[in-house]
């Protein structure tokens, strides 16, 4: 069966990212419709080695041509035409985080919970996570199911991608300027992102935390198990693609570091790279374009009981964005949607 797919935000960064892993992923595709902003209109985006589409406005597309919608352009576009989609008959799956919170929209890592996905039926919308959540959850779904997580802290260092192109180029532009004594003013950052790291990703909330930390909390918590508390310290740095973890756990069971290694090389989704000397660890540079989260120096937390600390790293635009989107709409597929139960 082939579903006919539409691409919403197309011409950003995450939306040409899905249209390359649907191509490359071989996704049934019947009909392909890449759909931006009025201002969008006519551009050409690609699809695959040799075909190019036209990009068409999302205000004027009718939804009921689609089966599924892969929707990557913020949570206002999000909002105004992902409740319209799905009335219309057309599953979405939207990549911002306008729906994640809602009571009747899974939340869905396909590596970690794929069981939730049976109530996209309440109003035909999935949410894909927030990036920086997704690499975490599927490292701590093999080691939750074994050992019980019962705290996690987690330190990220992100990639400017996760803020869009503009981000990109600001970075680019920033880090050329200085060799060239040009001091460009920070447009998409608080700060100087070249040579430099932010402390500081989304809005800051009342009690301190910026919504991006929030964000990982609940959305850890809505995915994996209500009862794991999580703190999160989100930092900006001067990457192009790629975000990194340093996680602590604490568990309820006694976990020897042995058999999380073992765990995690087991775990789909997962590449672990764990050597104790000089290159046995995997950076952000090394994972751009990897479907996988890659997994480094695993080792025991000697300052608490049952505690493990390990490295996380992956690719946020492909797994962290587009594949997973893509992986949801093959799991919809895998469980014969548009008129066979699921």
């Amino acid at each position: 069966m082939s579903y006919n797919i539409a691409v919403v935000g197309a011409t950003g960064a995450v939306g040409r990212e899905m249209l390359q892993t649907l191509f490359e992923r071989k996704f049934p595709i019947k009909n392909i419709y890449a759909l931006a902003s009025r201002s969008s209109v006519g551009k050409e985006v690609s699809f695959g080695d040799n075909k190019i589409l036209k990009v068409s406005s999302v205000d004027d597309f009718n939804f009921e041509k689609a089966d599924i919608a892969l929707f990557s352009a913020g949570s206002d576009i999000a909002k105004k035409f992902g409740p319209k989609a799905g009335v219309k008959g057309c599953i979405v799956i939207d990549n911002s985080s306008c729906f994640r919170m809602d009571d009747k929209v899974p939340l869905i890592v396909p590596e970690v919970n794929p069981e939730a996905i049976n109530s996209y039926k309440n109003k035909n919308i999935i949410a894909n996570p927030n990036c920086s959540t997704i690499q975490l959850v599927i490292a701590l779904k093999p080691i939750h199911k074994k050992y019980e997580i019962t705290r996690v802290v987690v330190s990220t260092y992100q990639a400017v991608s996760g803020a869009g192109k503009p981000a990109m180029d600001e970075l680019f532009n920033q880090t050329k300027g200085v060799f060239v004594h040009d001091q460009a003013k920070p447009e998409q950052f608080t700060k100087k992102i070249a040579f430099n790291v932010i402390p500081h990703i989304d809005i800051f909330m009342d009690d301190g935390f910026t919504k991006e930390e929030w964000k990982m909390r609940v959305e850890t918590k809505k995915i994996l198990d209500p009862n794991i508390d999580l703190v999160a310290h989100c930092v900006r740095v001067p990457v192009f693609i790629g975000h990194s973890e340093a996680v602590f756990i604490e568990c309820k069971k006694n976990i020897e570091e042995k058999n999380v290694r073992s765990l995690l090389r087991d775990a789909n989704g997962v590449t672990v790279v764990d050597h104790r000397a000089d290159e046995g660890y995997v950076t952000p540079e090394e994972v751009a374009g990897e479907d996988d989260i890659y997994i480094s120096r695993i080792r025991k937390d000697p300052s608490v009981k049952n505690g493990i600390v390990f490295w996380c790293v992956g690719d946020n635009l492909r797994k962290g964005a587009a594949l997973n989107t893509v992986q949801i709409a093959e799991l919809l597929a895998s469980k014969k949607i548009k008129g066979v139960p699921l």
